[in-house]
């Protein structure tokens, strides 16, 4: 299976492991994710109009030298999947998706017509961090996942009933547990549990198989091996929930 996610760092940490559990489970799956740091859907869509050779394309859950646009990366392979997201912190406000989600979804249709286009639903940010609560205005996070939910649901719909990667979904499943280490800089994932929650949904989403007897463990940060065999099943409720 080929997958390319259309992102930026959000992205890159969902798809850091995904490769490598793949491989775990006998699937060569191949992931290229381009790459800009806080990368919004408008700035997706002023760099298709461009043809901007502006991403860094990261193969397999590491980074390469190669600087690509979006239509290089589109007409580069053929991809069984395309994903796209909108920047964290306006995750939570539909009317930044369009019309700039369409018109990439419209692109991507034009160059790889073959793929099947998923949304990957993002996550809300750390409780009690500055981003939550002085730059969006949140007291609460669960308050932040339900707004991009909404938002999230919205775009797969306009978009004929897309299907939904719901990492934020697998996210917040893992938080009501008392899990609390998933982030490492308040926002994104941490290196270890959260990437690796991220890859266990996007594999199970993608691939339908289950994560449960799984057996890749090589993260890159130290985790307890219950604790992995946890998040396994919010992985997998999320999932679950959204088929």
């Amino acid at each position: 299976m080929k997958i390319l996610a259309i992102g930026n760092s959000f992205s890159q940490d969902a798809t850091r492991y995904l490769h490598q559990i793949g491989l775990a489970d006998n699937m060569d799956l191949k992931i290229v994710n381009l790459y800009i740091g806080g990368c919004s859907l408008e700035t997706h869509y002023n760099n298709l109009k461009e043809d901007k050779k502006a991403y860094l394309l990261e193969l397999n859950g590491s980074s390469t030298d190669e600087v690509v646009s979006i239509k290089d990366a589109l007409k580069g392979d053929f991809w069984d999947v395309v994903t796209m997201q909108q920047v964290s912190n306006l995750s939570i406000n539909y009317a930044t998706y369009q019309p700039y989600l369409k018109s990439l979804s419209e692109y991507v249709r034009q160059y790889a017509p073959q793929a099947e286009q998923l949304i990957h639903q993002t996550w809300a940010y750390e409780q009690g961090s500055q981003r939550l609560m002085v730059e969006l205005g949140y007291g609460d996070q669960f308050d932040m996942f339900l707004d991009l939910k909404s938002a999230y649901y919205q775009a797969a719909e306009d978009l004929g009933g897309l299907r939904i990667i719901p990492c934020g979904e697998a996210f917040q499943n893992a938080i009501k547990s008392g899990i609390s280490n998933l982030h490492r800089d308040t926002f994104h994932a941490n290196l270890g549990i959260g990437r690796y929650i991220l890859g266990a949904v996007w594999y199970e989403a993608l691939t339908g198989n289950s994560i449960e007897h799984n057996k890749f463990c090589d993260l890159d940060e130290l985790v307890d091996t219950q604790l992995m065999q946890l998040v396994k099943i919010f992985a997998h409720k999320a999932v679950s929930e959204y088929k």
